[in-house]
């Protein structure tokens, strides 16, 4: 565009250099005007390299989160516990009835001993969405005619669980062990202790630390 300018002012009339000027600088604007609105575009777009795009979530990542949200709107909020006492119970210091031998026992039933271990100390909240959890996962490792650490994370990951959820993670034998990290940011205890076994494998809940780094506290291995 500079030749063109620098000609038109050497070789033409004052009037013809005018309109090659105002030419050059309608093409200017114009050149500006779809500059920025490419601009525009690419920045609501997001490119490939920009932090926007690296932020976006994958397809199975954005599923998963869809799946999570679903599970506790389906189950009770934070600190409900129906099998806390609601009041306090007065120790039973009657000794316990034998039965002779020979004698019928009584046919009232017997009462169920309270809960223990995890089952004890999830809330309600926490049992609820173990119990969704447990389910999904138990039947994708049940497909596993090779369950390795290697084949059981990449499972896990297409669930959805992503790999600072995955603890504990090794071989034991022809099975493989390993945690799910299910805290709730800002609340929960929930994890999950699992066993890929292919058709017999099982998953049950354990209990981890509130906050920082997990640790698990008390579970029952499958």
């Amino acid at each position: 565009m500079t030749h063109i300018r620098g000609s038109i002012s050497t070789f033409t009339s004052g009037r013809r250099v005018l309109a090659a000027a105002a030419l050059t600088a309608v093409t200017a604007l114009a050149l500006t005007a779809c500059g920025t609105e490419q601009s525009d575009g690419g920045g609501k777009a997001g490119s490939a390299g920009s932090p926007t795009a690296l932020q976006q979530p994958q397809p199975e990542q954005a599923a998963a989160q869809a799946l999570f949200d679903r599970f506790e709107k389906a189950c009770p909020g934070p600190g409900a516990n129906s099998r806390r006492p609601t009041g306090a119970t007065k120790p039973d210091t009657a000794e316990p009835e034998t039965i002779a031998p020979g004698e019928t026992p009584p046919a009232d039933p017997i009462e169920p001993a309270p809960p223990t271990g995890p089952e004890a100390e999830l809330d309600d909240r926490d049992s609820c969405l173990s119990a969704h959890h447990e389910q999904r996962v138990i039947a994708a490792l049940q497909m596993l005619a090779d369950p390795t650490p290697a084949t059981v994370r990449k499972t896990l990951n297409g669930l959805g669980y992503t790999d600072e959820r995955i603890h504990h993670l090794k071989q034991d034998g022809k099975k493989t062990r390993f945690h799910l990290d299910l805290r709730e940011d800002g609340g929960g205890r929930l994890c999950e202790s699992g066993v890929a076994a292919g058709a017999v494998s099982d998953v049950v809940p354990c209990v981890a630390v509130a906050e920082g780094p997990f640790k698990v506290t008390s579970e029952t291995r499958p």
